[in-house]
């Protein structure tokens, strides 16, 4: 028990935000992603598993622990939905209105194809597995500066 950490918080989630530094990525898995194949990969080699987590409530519980960057080229990222890459869903809409609450105002919100996001998931720091039911409702977070 810690105070100011959600209850819900497991504590290999808590390891892998404590470990991670400035401009290391964290990514966010709907249930259909291929986790644990890609997190073999990772610092942390096995999918941090978040059962009853959407994207949204998994995020939220994130942002409360750790800055988004506004240093990089973006501080978060959404997976495209395919052949329609400036549209959003529900996720990424609701996933992007927090992340413009409490990211710094500069910090860039970004998209990339499918693909290439799998591509780029290979070298996240670590992957946390949600429950995300809505397709293409995967993102990255760069970690950012506390002052």
């Amino acid at each position: 028990m810690l105070y100011g950490v959600n209850p819900n918080c497991p504590p290999d989630l808590l390891y892998c935000l404590a470990c991670m530094g400035h401009g290391d990525e964290l990514m966010i898995a709907d249930r259909n992603y291929p986790a644990h194949a890609h997190a073999a990969e990772a610092a942390v080699p096995q999918p941090i598993a978040l059962p009853g987590f959407d994207a949204l409530a998994a995020i939220k519980m994130i942002t409360e622990l750790m800055p988004i960057d506004n240093f990089h080229a973006y501080g978060a990222l959404r997976m495209e939905v395919d052949d329609a890459p400036n549209e959003m869903n529900t996720s990424h809409r609701a996933v992007f209105a927090h992340l413009a609450e409490v990211a710094p105002m500069d910090a860039v919100l970004g998209h990339i194809e499918r693909q290439a996001f799998n591509q780029h998931a290979k070298s996240v720091f670590g992957i946390v597995h949600t429950t995300e039911d809505q397709p293409f409702g995967c993102y990255i977070l760069r970690k950012g500066v506390i002052f």
